[in-house]
């Protein structure tokens, strides 16, 4: 169907205050929200890291000292997501650089997180790192607590990781930390946990959702630094893929130029 101008003239006319009105609202700035997430599930995670993918597992039965990590390196999560992750480095020179292991039943490296996740550490005192027997007390070696900062290649909605210091039997409090590209601080959050070598994937979830994607780099810690820090796989709440964005866009513009048109000109078919 043809237009004449005149008529293109009055539908624009008429549409202006409500294209007006829908630029102004998108154009105003819009102060983003963080919140704690303490469940994985609730995170809505679409990409993630397994620290197995690395390719350098600690196997405490045959130690190879090949499989320890620098306390600077990078990764990549399954969904192409480039990462920087720095693990603070300890002041004490008889602790391991950190490394990743499988948790395990004994001759394994007993955790609280779920049998055979794989699991990122800060490092321990070897004179003390021994698989222990089931009910054996833990011996609260020291290790490095960290923290690990983790820096994202774009900017994600949110991510987070189940936690747990490595001290039995001792509430210790858990911190997660979140900062946009240019440093700002977007929130940081808090919770009380107590690790065990249970096995059961008791540890907590420790998680960061805004509702923009403007979160450029989060940091875990805790208040036991003496203790070593560790992390289980990675979940990231990260951007779409473009075309995918696109295809959204387009499907809502075909939509709504649809129910213009049958809406203005139902006499005209």
């Amino acid at each position: 169907m043809a237009f004449t101008s005149n008529q293109l003239f009055k539908l624009s006319v008429k549409y202006l205050p409500a294209i007006t009105a829908i630029i102004t609202v998108l154009s105003l700035p819009v102060k983003a929200a963080t919140f704690l997430v303490t469940e994985r599930a609730v995170l809505g995670s679409n990409d993630q890291v397994d620290w197995g993918s690395l390719g350098k597992v600690f196997n405490p039965s045959a130690p190879d000292f090949s499989t320890f990590l620098p306390n600077s390196f990078l990764a990549t999560s399954q969904g192409g997501l480039g990462l920087d992750i720095n693990i603070a480095p300890t002041n004490k020179p008889q602790i391991t650089p950190p490394f990743i292991f499988q948790t395990l039943p004994p001759p394994g490296i007993r955790t609280n997180f779920a049998q055979g996740d794989f699991v990122l550490f800060g490092g321990i005192d070897p004179t003390g790192f021994q698989p222990l027997p089931p009910g054996a007390p833990d011996p609260r070696t020291q290790g490095n607590g960290g923290p690990f900062s983790i820096s994202f290649a774009q900017p994600v909605f949110g991510a987070g990781a189940q936690i747990a210091v490595d001290i039995s039997n001792l509430e210790v409090e858990t911190f997660i930390t979140a900062f946009d590209n240019t440093n700002n601080l977007l929130g940081s959050f808090s919770v009380l946990s107590t690790s065990s070598l249970a096995l059961d994937n008791s540890a907590v979830f420790l998680g960061i959702r805004s509702d923009t994607p403007n979160i450029s780099r989060l940091v875990f810690s805790s208040s036991k630094p003496q203790y070593g820090l560790a992390i289980n796989q990675l979940s990231i709440l990260a951007v779409p893929e473009p075309t995918y964005t696109l295809a959204i866009l387009a499907f809502g513009i075909s939509g709504a130029v649809l129910k213009l048109r049958q809406r203005t000109w139902p006499n005209n078919y």
